[in-house]
Order: C-alpha cells, then structure tokens, then sequence
C-alpha cells in the first residue's frame, strides 16, 4: 500500500481519531499527539488493513488503546486529584501551601453560589 492509498483510507476517519482521543484524554494538545502518534502507528500496521472489514474499527480500537496506555504511563501522573481526606504525613511545606490555597480558593467560589446550588454541593459532599 502505497501513501496514496492509505490516505484515501484514513482520510474520512480521521477526525474521528481526534475526537476519541479528545475525549479520552480531555486535553486538545494530548489529543493532537495522540493523532498523529496513531496515524504513525497506522502507517506502520497499513499491511494489516486488508485483514480487517473495517479500517475504521481498526483505527478506533488501535485509538483507544494507545490513549490508554497514555493516561497509564509515569507522564501522565502529574494529573492527580487532590482530596482534602488524604493524609500524607510526608507532605512538604509547598505541598500544604498549594493544598490550603486550593481548598480556600474552591471555598470562596462556593460561597458566592446561590443557595440551591450550595444545597446540592453539600448533599453530594455527604454521599462522596
């Protein structure tokens, strides 16, 4: 297969990848790469294409997978969520400093709510 051919293959699908990859991975630029690391994959396993009915399953399931394992791997640790409950006895002075000031900052943004939707936030904070 030929560049011609495999472009013609990926080409109605293709925004397709980055949408599942968008919503996969939630960031636009994840997404971005995520798209072209999958195009590069799917160039290297175009030999395949003949295997499968459908070229764009394939790419969806090759999609999925690789976002997967891109929200499993060491870089994407950095994307944690904070709880209040935790205790890490471990915590640095900056750590307790970014924790109070998270906690503060989503408590002002709390109070300035109207008082149905702070009604909802503390139902839901008890069933958490």
């Amino acid at each position: 297969m030929n560049e011609k051919e495999y472009l013609k293959i990926i080409s109605p699908f293709r925004d397709k990848i980055f949408r599942v990859a968008k919503r996969l991975l939630i960031s636009v630029e994840e997404a971005e790469d995520a798209t072209q690391e999958v195009l590069l994959k799917l160039w290297k396993l175009r030999h395949k294409f003949v295997d499968y009915n459908s070229p764009e399953a394939f790419a969806m399931t090759v999609t999925k997978n690789w976002c997967l394992d891109r929200l499993k791997s060491k870089q994407a640790q950095n994307l944690k969520i904070v709880h209040n409950n935790y205790e890490d006895h471990s915590k640095s002075l900056q750590k307790s400093i970014e924790v109070n000031d998270s906690l503060r900052w989503v408590k002002i943004h709390m109070e300035s709510l109207p008082a149905n939707q702070k009604l909802i936030l503390h139902v839901l904070a008890r069933w958490g």
